[in-house]
């Protein structure tokens, strides 16, 4: 079973989007255009990503998908 993980490999600010492309096998530059597209389109994608910064986990060594 595929757990969401903050990436410690793909990340610019704090790894959410290279963890959400890792865990649906994406290119997390998607992820961070629909987070840029929410934070100008309303100010929700700020909130969203700065809560899934706290609550999603970064993927430990030995930690599998």
């Amino acid at each position: 079973m595929k757990k969401l993980y903050r990436s410690k490999d793909y990340r610019k600010i704090a790894g959410v989007c290279g963890g959400l492309g890792e865990y649906f096998d994406i290119d997390p530059i998607i992820f961070r255009m629909i987070f840029i597209a929410l934070f100008f389109g309303g100010g929700s994608g700020i909130i969203i990503y700065i809560l899934m910064w706290i609550f999603v986990p970064v993927k430990t060594v030995g930690e599998k998908q």
